[in-house]
């Protein structure tokens, strides 16, 4: 039987995936309308992120249809981590696009040799790379990074890279833009400052009540991103 928790868990990362993947096909629609490259690569992302929290659903999904959670208990980690590196390198490609271009190719490069880095591990130290623990019966497994692992340091670049260039950088554009750019700028800097505030309080915080806010700021995200970006 699922607890309350896990239902709470549960529902919300449905939800996130749900948006994630209906906001995303719509944002290659309109791509493929207007040839637009960097609003196909914004359905690219916004897919990413929200396939990020499917090992959450799929758990979910596990304890409704056969009453246990997903074994090996490790998989947890693999099917939803495993979005990490493609998902910074989209997003890091709309950033450096519409920030500075004209280095986009080396640095790039480096996020993407990081991105392969965080691969290895991930697929060949799961089992080092996070501790794995069911609070109580009918829960949602949580996965808690080893703060000393490697993983986790590629996590804290990922996330202050994004604070950094699209946080930041995209709230530097919006100040010096007017009107609809303007607004198009404030969007997608608030949506990856609140993407990255609610992946540092998804990652620290325990299973509780608090999971709903982070994830509707998630939704949050994905909603401001495909505004900022879909003309």
């Amino acid at each position: 039987m699922v607890s309350v928790l896990g239902w709470l868990n549960g529902i919300t990362a449905l939800c996130v995936v749900i948006f994630a993947i209906f906001f995303g096909l719509l944002s290659f629609y309109h791509a493929r309308k207007l040839k637009a490259n960097l609003l196909a690569f914004t359905g690219i992302t916004i897919i990413f992120v929200g396939l990020i929290y499917i090992a959450p659903v799929v758990d979910f999904m596990s304890l409704l249809l056969i009453g246990n959670n997903i074994e090996p208990i490790q998989l947890y980690g693999l099917i939803s981590y495993m979005w990490v590196a493609p998902g910074m390198f989209t997003v890091m490609y709309l950033g450096i696009e519409l920030l500075i271009p004209k280095r986009k190719l080396i640095i790039i490069a480096i996020y993407a040799i990081l991105g392969i880095v965080f691969e290895l591990f991930l697929w060949f130290d799961i089992a080092n790379i996070f501790t794995f623990e069911i609070i109580n019966p009918g829960d949602i497994i949580d996965a808690t990074f080893n703060r000393g692992h490697p993983t986790f340091i590629l996590m804290v670049i990922f996330l202050m890279s994004i604070l950094f260039f699209e946080g930041f950088g995209f709230s530097i554009k919006a100040i010096q833009s007017t009107g609809e750019i303007r607004k198009k700028f404030a969007f997608l800097a608030i949506g990856f400052i609140t993407f990255v505030l609610c992946g540092v309080f998804d990652s620290l915080l325990p299973p509780g009540i608090g999971i709903v806010f982070v994830r509707m700021g998630m939704i949050a995200f994905i909603l401001l991103t495909y505004q900022g970006l879909k003309t």
